[in-house]
């Protein structure tokens, strides 16, 4: 069984935390192997822990996607909880006045646009501010740690799911990586501590490490979520339901408009590496067609190492779009009050403008040279091979 920073710091490490009040940073899905949360296992060990923070969906995972998420007190230890996801995204002054060393620890998925590396960035740039150790806990990235997949953002485009630019879609880094990453290539200035895991290679999914899974945000339930997600993340920029509101958020894609079984048809002949489609219909509880019937289809993976869930995604959406031209739309509006959400998922414009030209995504020019590349697989390889070399001082595992 992989060991995580939490399980290493609780066996080992309490020592660095004796005497100091602790600001714990985290949510629901950071737990021990027996799946006992953090601020249970820390208080039971006697750390002095003065104030909790939570990402977005808030400290306990319940927030909906987007939501403010306010202030409040924990109702079984009586300690603040600090909204960091609501009118303040970087822990200020007053919030740390209690605080001696922040202490992080997040499930993770391993893409540029989920949300918690943001938090990440904010917390480790306070911590720079406000002269404060932070302690890392690292956890698994869930979708390994080898691939690279996407492109980086263009200038103009970083938001709250797109932090900085020299990040891709898909990192393939630890939550413990990223912060020495950030902290460095970004100048933070704070002090920077990782607790590593043992046993975790490159090479391993979440399945391989003998974990238990704890949702890490609502519509995250299981680690089929999260293998297609770098790619049909990009539904919530349109007017499609990415099956939010169902038992398969990100798995489903689909709108009362759309012909399933002739969309599953289009994709199947694509033979894209390691995936299969299956027409479906739906009906979301939530979110975008709340109570309609839905047809479209459902994202099999079949190899995910094979699997290229970027260019599937992106592919999907050109199906889509193709099939129901006069019913498909990017919304135009989103929670950051940019002109689109698509072009902050995908960090530029140009996925979007090109897609609604109806052109073949072969033809999408890499974002940052002029001239189309005509094969897929190798249409992001620029920013692949430049975050290779980028991210390389940062790694912690084999």
């Amino acid at each position: 069984m992989v060991r995580t920073g939490l399980h290493i710091l609780l066996e080992s490490r309490l020592n660095s935390l004796s005497g100091r009040r602790v600001g714990i940073v985290s949510h629901a899905a950071a737990v021990t192997p027996d799946l006992t949360g953090i601020v249970d296992a820390m208080l039971s060990r006697g750390v002095q822990v003065t104030a909790l923070f939570g990402p977005e969906h808030g400290f306990w995972g319940a927030g909906a996607d987007g939501a403010a998420v306010g202030n409040t007190v924990d109702p079984a230890t009586r300690l603040p909880v600090y909204s960091l996801y609501g009118d303040t995204r970087e822990p200020d002054a007053p919030m740390l006045e209690n605080v001696d060393v922040l202490v992080v620890d997040f499930q993770d998925v391993g893409v540029r646009f989920y949300t918690y590396l943001s938090t990440l960035f904010y917390v480790i740039r306070a911590a720079g501010k406000q002269q404060l150790p932070v302690l890392v806990l690292d956890r698994p990235n869930p979708i390994a740690g080898r691939r690279i997949e996407g492109p980086f953002i263009e200038p103009g485009y970083t938001s709250f799911v797109g932090i900085v630019e020299k990040l891709p879609v898909r990192h393939g880094m630890t939550m413990g990586e990223l912060a020495l990453y950030f902290n460095s290539e970004y100048s933070l200035g704070a002090q920077v501590t990782v607790v590593q895991m043992e046993g975790w290679k490159r090479s391993m999914w979440f399945d391989q490490c003998g974990l238990p899974w704890v949702s890490p945000s609502p519509a995250m339930p299981t680690l089929a979520t999260a293998t297609v997600y770098p790619g049909t993340c990009f539904f919530e920029g349109t007017n499609l339901s990415e099956g939010r509101g169902t038992a398969l958020p990100f798995e489903v894609i689909g709108a009362p408009w759309i012909d399933g079984r002739a969309l599953a048809e289009r994709m199947n002949r694509l033979e894209l590496p390691g995936v299969r489609f299956r027409p479906v219909t739906f009906a979301p509880s939530a979110s975008k067609h709340a109570g309609q019937t839905c047809s479209g289809v459902q994202v099999h993976v079949l190899d995910r190492e094979a699997f290229q869930p970027v260019i599937s995604g992106l592919r999907l959406m050109a199906g889509c779009r193709a099939l129901a031209p006069d019913q498909f739309a990017f919304l135009e509006h989103s929670w950051e009050g940019r002109p689109c959400h698509m072009d902050l998922l995908a960090g530029s414009q140009h996925p979007r403008e090109h897609l609604a030209r109806d052109k073949a995504v072969e033809e999408l020019p890499p974002m940052w040279q002029p001239a189309a590349m005509r094969q897929p697989a190798a249409m992001w390889q620029p920013a692949e091979e430049q975050f290779a070399a980028l991210r390389t001082p940062y790694l912690l595992y084999e």
